[in-house]
This record gives C-alpha cells, sequence and structure tokens, in this order.
C-alpha cells in the first residue's frame, strides 16, 4: 500500500526513498524504479530532487548518504553527528544565555533541537520555532508556550520554510535567537537550503539577539547559501574540537567566539 501511494504522489517517495537511503547507506536506481514502479529515469529525478535539497548525494548508478564536504544529510543522520560536542553547546547556551520570561526562537538544526530538551530548566518561556520536532519535544511541557511559524511544509526537514515561514518570522520579535549553520567559510555561515536560507535569515532579521550554535564539523564543509557571517551575529559558541586556529582567524574578523570543551 504504501508503495502504491508513493508512486503516485512524487513527494511521497522522495521521503520513502530519502528514508532507504539513511537506512541502507547505498540505493540503486534500477531497484527502486523497480520497487515503486516507475521509470528510471522518473528516479533519476527524484535523486536529483533530494541531491538538491541536500538529502543525499548522488553516485554512479545509485545514491548514498555518506556525508561530503557539501552534504549534510537528513535529520536522523545529523541527530546522530557530533553528539557530545552538541550537547555541550546547548548546556553553555542554556546556562549563559536563557532567563525565564523570555521569547526564545529555535531555528531547524539539530543543535537547537537539543537545546530545546533542555529549555524546561528554565520555564516560564515562549519558544518560537519552525521545526516541527522541537514542537513535538515541547509540547507537553508546562510552563512553555509555543509560537509556531507556518507556511508551506516541507517533509524533507521536517520544517517550514520558505517566503511563507519567513514572513512569519518577520512578524515576531524574539528576546533571543539560536541558530546553526552548514557551513562556515572564511567566517561566513553558509546553508544547503535555500527555502532553510531564506527562512533562517528573516529569523536573524526579527531577532533582538542571535547566538550561532557551531560543532567544529561545519567549518570543514561547503554550502551555496549565505545566512551571515559570524561577526554580524551577537556570538558564537563552538566546541573544543575547532581548531584554535580557527578560532583566532574568527575573532580576527570580529566574531564574539566562545569555546565549550566536552565532558
Amino acid at each position: 500500500m504504501a508503495a502504491d501511494g508513493a508512486r503516485r504522489n512524487p513527494e511521497l517517495r522522495r521521503v520513502a526513498i530519502r528514508r532507504q537511503v539513511a537506512e541502507a547507506g547505498f540505493v540503486r536506481v534500477d531497484a527502486l524504479a523497480r520497487e515503486y514502479g516507475v521509470s528510471i529515469m522518473t528516479v533519476h529525478r527524484d535523486l536529483d530532487e533530494l541531491a538538491r535539497r541536500g538529502f543525499l548525494h548522488k553516485v554512479r548508478g545509485g545514491a548514498t548518504s555518506a556525508p561530503t564536504t557539501t552534504f549534510h544529510g537528513d535529520l536522523e543522520h545529523r541527530m546522530q553527528a557530533q553528539v557530545e560536542a552538541k550537547l555541550a553547546i546547548a548546556r553553555e547556551a542554556l546556562a549563559t544565555e536563557v532567563e525565564s520570561g523570555q521569547v526564545v526562537a529555535l531555528d531547524d538544526s539539530t543543535t537547537s533541537l537539543v537545546l530545546a530538551r533542555l529549555l524546561p530548566e528554565r520555564a516560564p518561556l515562549t519558544v518560537v520555532t519552525h521545526f516541527l520536532p522541537v514542537i513535538r519535544a515541547l509540547a507537553a511541557q508546562p510552563g512553555i508556550e509555543l509560537v509556531g511559524l507556518g507556511g508551506r511544509y516541507d517533509a524533507a526537514y521536517d520544517s517550514f520554510l520558505g517566503q511563507e515561514a519567513a514572513e512569519a518570522a518577520a512578524g515576531i520579535r524574539p528576546d533571543l535567537l539560536f541558530v546553526s549553520t552548514t557551513a562556515v567559510v572564511d567566517g561566513v555561515c553558509y546553508l544547503q537550503s535555500l527555502r532553510t536560507a531564506i527562512t533562517r535569515r528573516a529569523l536573524v532579521a526579527s531577532a533582538s539577539r542571535t547566538v550561532a550554535l557551531i560543532d567544529h564539523a561545519k567549518f570543514d564543509r561547503r554550502a551555496p547559501h549565505r545566512l551571515a557571517a559570524l561577526a554580524e551575529l551577537d556570538r558564537a559558541v563552538v566546541d573544543g574540537g575547532t581548531a584554535p586556529r580557527t578560532v583566532r582567524e574568527l575573532r580576527a574578523r570580529g566574531a564574539c567566539v566562545d569555546v565549550v570543551e566536552t565532558s
């Protein structure tokens, strides 16, 4: 039944393919065509679209979920990456930035999701987000008022992205925004998806204070869509795996960078 639905609905099929790639690590074009009852060319179009969104890497004869310098993986893959670093960064952010009574905005990054799970320690809070995993994590928490930024839902990112979400973000002024990035190159944050970039730019523009949460792996990657220079944000929290030279260079460019060690 699921295969029948995926055969008729391209987006359902792409979500299913993305999950298969994440679970198996590699899928073949011909096998996908047989499974979903579609042509080889249709599968190639699906893989092209998923690669454009940054959820897989096309290779000869199929696709792989193995990360590259430009690919940051799907949500499940990203949640399993740099776990200790993200937790250390989130704890530092909670301890030094969040105060009860604030309006706190969270982007759709996995580091923000780690932080979201700690936020009840600072309740009462109002939490603004376009990321469904954050909403799910906080929906039943006492003392947390949730404000969801609506718009067009993107199943691949499990969040609301694009111009509609950006317009919703522009109507709210959070006291504090936590944001992350796919890559940092020459002191500038870049994202894999244009719709993600549009949404996060709007959040940065609307927030009174913006803190970037960045693990060391982000400094070894590339992505096409500019978010902001770290020097344009109020603060960046990075983990101790970040090269000291990188930290010095960021500070020389005018960024406020704090390093937190993992336990």
